[in-house]
């Protein structure tokens, strides 16, 4: 490919991530939006033997991709999140890039996906990310998380029962979501509805619905009492 060629496609990602950023008010140092560029031309490079993701184009990326996990940084609290079906690290890596003080975990349960995913951490020296490759429902980890992350993963009523022994005390879990469902809050008990936010979320340069599902203080007591 000519050299000219890549040369214009870099500077429209860059132009189009500086915008982005511009909008969703983050100021980012250079090297953090290197890596962010860095990210996006692995994710094409992968793309074509490991079919991660639908989005076959660099400048797409930036939109859908980068800045759609930007927008809910804002939402982050606590410094241990983890980030369930990251398929090919989304939102958790952007999100590392830019909270390198906060400590992540990315778990899939697709092996082909969380190598790309470690070699990107490896390739981009995220000192802040640890890859698991293993089912949400079999994962116990030591510490509990202040924050758990799903991104297009499973109903909301399934991803409470699948992540809630994930969770602190005060944690908090953060669903990403494409229009609000209201048949999927429906199906939750009040106990828990009473504790749930849906916040709506603009992401520069998409046209389509997004929000963000928060539901605060979720004990896995109460999803136990619930299952029952």
């Amino acid at each position: 490919m000519d050299n000219q060629f890549i040369s214009i496609h870099t500077e429209t990602c860059r132009l189009l991530l500086d915008v982005g950023l511009e909008a969703l008010h983050l100021n980012l140092s250079t090297s953090q939006i290197q890596q962010l560029l860095d990210y996006v031309q692995l994710m094409e490079k992968w793309n074509k033997t490991y079919n991660l993701t639908a989005i076959r184009n660099k400048e797409t990326m930036i939109g859908l991709h980068l800045l759609d996990s930007l927008a809910i940084l804002p939402f982050i609290e606590g410094n241990h999140v983890i980030d369930i079906g990251t398929g090919a690290g989304l939102p958790g890596i952007p999100l590392a890039i830019c909270l390198p003080n906060c400590q992540f975990t990315l778990l899939d349960s697709n092996a082909k996906k969380t190598r790309f995913v470690q070699q990107v951490v490896l390739e981009l020296k995220l000192h802040n990310v640890h890859v698991c490759h293993q089912r949400v429902e079999n994962y116990h980890p030591e510490l509990a998380f202040s924050t758990v992350l799903t991104r297009a993963f499973a109903s909301l009523a399934e991803i409470i029962k699948l992540t809630a022994h994930l969770l602190g005390k005060d944690g908090q879990l953060l669903a990403m979501k494409g229009q609000s469902s209201e048949a999927e809050l429906i199906e939750l008990p009040a106990s828990i509805l009473a504790n749930t936010t849906v916040i709506p979320v603009s992401v520069p340069g998409v046209e389509a619905e997004r929000c963000l599902i928060r539901i605060a203080s979720l004990a896995t007591t109460e999803v136990i009492s619930w299952e029952k």
